[in-house]
């Protein structure tokens, strides 16, 4: 058995999972979130600001704290938009090595995809329709269009949710005139999505943790669902315009207000939730479906399987 610590570095938020993996399987035996804001006052700057990098060694000091008091045998830490796209990216993975001694690996664009598949199709089963996986970070957006549990296409746009409030989200409630200027900047940036969406023709959205997380969240609690702690979590297209539509219209102290909103989410969900609406709206897909399984999962089950190979 090899006890092992996966920490994902997202633009938002940092995860830390830890487990135990073995010729009989993996067991998860510690979670935790803890919201950096990495890319804040910077991301559009191609900098990482000097209070966000204090913030992310203060996280990572208390990860390796946890991973110390757990005897962790190994430990692979990710990071992705923020630093991969930051003048001092390199320069901030290796000052956080010099404090917490946690090795960074800065990823592109696209192993980010391939991972975010992993972990998606450890939670459901991409092949029951032709799905579009979508996974929304601060710095940057996923696609990955699958088809009989093959990846048929994949690209990473660094038009994240961090990044879109910069630009757009100016006034709050978010105006007509912002949603208008952020939809006509999507047409432009999207266009190679638009051609693999019009070949692949996907049937079903799958969204991957962050942004969906909380969207179905607040759409159980609207329906007195308990969404108990799953790898496949409750939404639908209705429940999604619901909120879309309530979330326009409300300013930060209302959505606070919102059932099942995580304050984490609530200032960049309402970009997010119009890249959705856009995504939905512009190719016709009927379903949504929501994995809490994401990149760190995918880190897992790779890793997980080196062990195991090694072991036999």
């Amino acid at each position: 058995m090899t006890r092992v610590a996966i920490i994902d570095l997202g633009t938002n938020t940092f995860h830390l999972l830890i487990a135990d993996v073995s010729s009989d399987g993996v067991q998860v035996l510690h979670k935790e979130k803890k919201s950096v804001k990495i890319g804040e006052n910077g991301i559009s700057q191609g900098i990482i600001a000097e209070p966000a990098m204090g913030r992310a060694i203060i996280a990572l000091q208390g990860f390796k704290q946890q991973i110390d008091a757990m005897e962790v045998a190994f430990t692979h830490a990710t990071a992705t938009s923020a630093f991969r796209n930051a003048e001092n990216g390199q320069e901030t993975a290796d000052r956080i090595y010099r404090l917490t001694g946690i090795k960074i690996n800065i990823i592109d664009g696209e192993q980010e995809a391939q991972l975010i598949y992993q972990g998606v199709r450890q939670a459901l089963n991409v092949a029951a329709s032709d799905g579009l996986i979508m996974d929304i970070g601060g710095g940057s957006v996923e696609f990955i269009l699958v088809k009989d549990e093959e990846i048929q296409w994949l690209h990473s746009f660094e038009i994240g949710a961090q990044r879109l409030m910069d630009m757009f989200h100016h006034q709050d409630p978010i105006s007509p005139e912002e949603i208008e200027k952020l939809e006509t900047f999507l047409d432009q940036q999207l266009t190679e999505l638009m051609a693999a969406c019009r070949e692949y023709e996907p049937t079903l959205l799958i969204g991957a943790s962050g942004t969906f997380d909380t969207l179905s969240q607040i759409h159980c609690k609207s329906r007195g669902i308990d969404p108990s702690d799953q790898a496949v979590q409750p939404l639908s297209v209705e429940g999604f315009n619901e909120i879309y539509q309530l979330i326009l219209h409300q300013n930060r102290l209302q959505r606070m207000a919102i059932p099942g909103m995580v304050e984490m989410r609530v200032d960049m969900i309402v970009v997010a939730s119009c890249l959705i609406n856009y995504v939905l709206r512009n190719f016709n897909i009927g379903s949504i479906s929501v994995s809490s399984f994401a990149l760190k999962e995918g880190v897992l089950h790779e890793i997980s399987q080196d062990i195991i190979n090694q072991g036999n």
